[in-house]
């Protein structure tokens, strides 16, 4: 079989596409199983560098389009048996006009290509009129129904909360779990829900490509477990051996107060908060499982709910996250990328640039500088980066909260922190398409995520040199109108603390690895995959 997926460097897409070519996704480095023969699997994305780092990526097709474009559309359609359709404008503000639009033309062009089917992961709803839907919710039965009208047999699988490591819903839970042993609650915790693990929703999906012609319909999909949300908490706190959580229930907490509510306590901004909970305002349970006579249960049976939370905090203690909900590109947020240097026509350009030697090697101090952020900082003022991520937060923007994917390891199109990973180089990794990047020289580029009047990317960098090694950083800022500059000038004046402040660390913090001083870097030495 030929497949295409649309949304690979998404939450879903990302985990379903390695196990379409037969694999494992697996980490740079590891071997991974042949793919079956015969298997081709095509992914269509904006920007094909966020998968130039994914393992499984080098044994798939990657094709640059996007789906608002019909020509681009079309190619990739072009010799495909199947098509996933995996990709929602959850934050943008006309969502529902761009996702009619995009299932309209992925439509036409699986028709014209001959397509076999098409698979579509949609929203679990009650039975109700589109009016009484949340406008998301509502979007998501649009879009099903666009495309079962397509002429191209397809299938709409339509589940409620997903739980897996990286989830937006189960992230979402579990902070929230976490971090509020007492909580204020709004009406809509009391409300039914039948959650799901992800590893169900990968089968049903991989195995909805093998549905005989004639299916064209939706199907309900669910876990054995049928919970409201409260109980989903209660239960989550007894698999994490936290106490049991307090509730003080408040009807008046409307979803917007809930989802400014999220966007404080948990990393999920309100961008994705809000269109979550509006979903949990109905009750969300399979009205039907026919499902079940074309994709039996496995012999073991679907993953229950509370096998399914510790599946996810295996992956999350283990820092083996697969794929995470901010590895989408959030709203508003520009991409293009940094202005050539040194020369740019498009205005102004302010730049922080800093570089000191080190005794330590390229090695030493490449591991720091890709071990950054998360939970081990950024190596200067801290009080200062958590009151600028706490800044953010209370505009709605990202803040500091979504961490890192992995502890380790970085991907171009990574989310660290409020930071995007806009290049990476490695100094002793393939050259491909970084000619200007000299050999044993290594690089990571950031875009800024947060909420600024302007553009901000912030580079690190390593040369070796004799007996040592050179450290290169540079912090650059478009400012966008009158608030731009004033922004930078407000901030200016502690530049000195803070980048000199990364600078002077960053590099102490190799040359104490380098001396074999324990815990210098924070770096794990092996690492146990959850089962």
């Amino acid at each position: 079989m030929r497949f295409l997926v649309t949304g690979a460097t998404g939450y879903i897409g990302g985990r379903l596409a390695p196990r379409l070519l037969g694999r494992e996704p697996g980490r740079a480095g590891e071997s991974v199983p042949s793919a079956p023969d015969g298997v081709r699997v095509r992914c269509l994305v904006r920007d094909p560098g966020k998968l130039r780092d994914v393992p499984w990526a080098r044994h798939a097709e990657i094709v640059q389009g996007d789906l608002l474009d019909p020509d681009s559309v079309r190619r990739a359609c072009r010799d495909v048996d199947v098509v996933y359709f995996l990709v929602h404008s959850l934050s943008d503000k006309d969502f529902s006009a761009t996702d009619r639009r995009a299932a309209l033309i992925m439509a036409e062009a699986a028709r014209d290509a001959g397509v076999k089917r098409i698979v579509y992961l949609g929203g679990l709803h009650p039975d109700v009129a589109p009016t009484e839907l949340s406008a998301h919710l509502a979007s998501r039965v649009e879009v099903g129904e666009t495309l079962l009208r397509s002429g191209v047999p397809t299938v709409v699988l339509q589940a409620a909360v997903i739980i897996g490591s990286g989830s937006a819903s189960f992230e979402m839970l579990r902070h929230l779990t976490e971090r509020l042993p007492v909580m204020v609650t709004p009406s809509w915790v009391h409300n039914r829900i039948q959650p799901i693990a992800v590893r169900d929703v990968l089968r049903y999906l991989v195995a909805s490509a093998d549905l005989p012609p004639e299916v064209n319909r939706t199907f309900d999909i669910g876990g054995p477990d049928v919970l409201t949300y409260l109980e989903m908490m209660q239960r989550f706190a007894a698999e994490s051996g936290l106490g049991r959580r307090r509730v003080l229930p408040v009807p008046l907490l409307t979803p917007k107060l809930s989802a400014h509510w999220v966007n404080v306590v948990t990393p999920v901004p309100k961008s994705i908060a809000a269109p979550l909970i509006e979903s949990l305002v109905h009750e969300v349970v399979c009205r039907e499982q026919d499902i079940l006579s074309w994709i039996p249960d496995p012999p073991e049976g679907r993953i229950g709910y509370e096998r399914a939370v510790r599946l996810a905090l295996a992956r999350v203690t283990d820092g083996d996250v697969e794929t995470r909900w901010s590895g989408a590109t959030v709203e508003g947020v520009p991409s293009d990328p940094l202005p050539s240097d040194p020369q740019w026509s498009g205005g102004s350009v302010y730049v922080d640039e800093r570089e000191q030697p080190s005794t330590a090697g390229t090695d030493e101090l490449w591991s720091v500088i890709t071990g950054i952020g998360g939970e081990r900082g950024w190596y200067s003022f801290p009080l200062a980066w958590s009151v600028r991520g706490w800044m953010d937060r209370a505009v709605g923007g990202v803040g500091l909260s979504r961490g890192r994917r992995d502890p380790d390891e970085l991907h171009t199109g990574d989310a660290l922190d409020w930071w995007r990973v806009e290049r990476l180089v490695e100094p002793h990794g393939a050259r491909d398409g970084a000619d200007d990047v000299p050999a044993g020289e290594g690089l990571l580029r950031l875009r800024a995520e947060m909420k600024v009047p302007g553009r901000a990317w912030l580079e690190m960098a390593v040369r070796p040199d004799d007996g040592g090694s050179i450290y290169h950083q540079r912090a650059v800022f478009v400012p966008h109108g009158l608030p731009g500059y004033l922004y930078w000038w407000s901030v200016a004046p502690f530049h000195g603390i803070v980048f000199g402040g990364m600078v002077r660390n960053i590099t102490r913090t190799a040359e104490r690895a380098r001396h074999g001083e324990p815990g210098s870097t924070g770096r794990r030495s092996s690492r146990r995959r959850a089962a």
